[in-house]
């Protein structure tokens, strides 16, 4: 029986989560499974994966093959590279404390990485709101600006009229003045 280390797929329509099976080759992909070994989330960023690390490790060396997306999980986890140094350790090229020293340079090196891949895409969301909050804000003071504009352009108008309102009444006043004083005169 050949054993695949493979994912499984679960979720919904349109919003994939796997889970990281040991499996037969020949069983469905969602079917039958030997034993599960962990979870993998692609929709979050950076994916979310979460992966016995000693079962994994034990699958791959009783010689469970892992597919392609599987062997990135496992090499991005860290467990080829430890059976990598688990091979050199029973060739006798160094020994066992040298080999988990070599793990652990290279574990703190990979969380390094991961932590800084968190703090950019942390800074790069705040400075993408900071720039959409500035931008938001322009919009405002132009719209404010416009607005202004218009109330000043109709209160000139308003005032306009109202002038000439004035200036039409006091014309009218003056041309019925001399008509009134007219008006007595002829009598």
């Amino acid at each position: 029986m050949a054993v695949k280390i493979r994912l499984a797929r679960h979720g919904k329509k349109g919003y994939a989560f796997y889970h990281i099976v040991a499996a037969d080759s020949r069983a469905p992909r969602d079917g039958k499974f030997i034993e599960k070994l962990g979870t993998y989330n692609p929709n979050t960023n950076p994916a979310t994966i979460d992966l016995n690390f000693e079962k994994a490790l034990d699958w791959l060396q009783k010689g469970a093959q892992p597919t392609d997306t599987c062997r990135a999980i496992l090499s991005y986890k860290g467990v080829l590279y430890k059976k990598h140094l688990l091979g050199g350790v029973a060739k006798g090229a160094f020994s066992e404390a040298e080999a988990e020293a070599r793990f652990n340079k290279w574990m703190e090196a990979k969380t390094g990485k991961i932590e800084a891949k968190t703090n950019k895409i942390a800074s790069d969301a705040k400075a993408a709101e900071k720039a959409r909050l500035a931008a938001e804000s322009k919009v405002n003071e132009e719209r404010a600006a416009a607005i202004a504009e218009k109330k000043a352009a109709a209160e000139a108008a308003a005032r306009e009229a109202a002038e000439a309102a004035a200036a039409e009444a006091a014309a009218e006043n003056a041309e019925e003045a001399p008509a009134a004083e007219e008006a007595p005169a002829a009598e």
